[in-house]
């Protein structure tokens, strides 16, 4: 496994230490504070979700029917996984992740608050939008996957809705008042 961290499993996680008065952002995760959107994206999601829209707008004008592309093999991910296999190597070396290895605390993003009240919403990066009730973010999640199930707009994300599933990634939220 310390040879190949691609292979690890891995989590992330968004914390609030009440001791500190701190939140703790491990992967890629993200929170509202007092209303102030916080996200902590792992540095490659981005080019390879790009490189993944790319892809499907290609197979799109190929003439590929677009509920070929939201079934469990997903061929416009393919074009990506080599290079997210590459940059996985590189967890817990140029950024943070929990897989059983040392966490460098210099790639954890940590927000300090003070002692006045706060509300704080924590959730993982499953929802396209963060909002500050479950509700609203819910609403907000079945709003792209009605108008973009591909997700290549102007949100995009290395995995599509596949059908039969309500998202495309897996989806946390609390929110609560300090």
């Amino acid at each position: 496994m310390q040879e190949h961290p691609e292979e690890r499993l891995c989590a992330s996680a968004v914390i609030f230490s009440r001791l500190r008065r701190e939140v703790w952002m491990v992967g890629d995760c993200q929170c509202l504070i007092g209303g102030e959107y916080f996200d902590n994206p792992k540095p490659y999601e981005q080019p390879l979700a790009e490189m993944r829209a790319r892809k499907v707008r290609e197979l799109l004008a190929e003439g590929v029917p677009q509920n070929d592309l939201l079934q469990q093999h997903d061929p416009a991910r393919e074009v990506m996984i080599p290079t997210m296999l590459e940059v996985m190597k590189n967890q817990n070396v140029t950024y943070a992740v929990i897989d059983g290895f040392p966490i460098p605390q210099n790639k954890v993003r940590v927000i300090s608050l003070d002692f006045r009240p706060w509300e704080i919403v924590l959730a993982s990066d499953g929802y396209p939008k963060l909002a500050a009730t479950l509700e609203e973010s819910e609403v907000l999640l079945a709003q792209q996957r009605e108008n973009d199930p591909l997700n290549i707009g102007d949100f995009k994300a290395t995995k599509a809705f596949v059908q039969g599933y309500n998202s495309f990634d897996d989806r946390s939220y609390i929110r609560f008042q300090v």
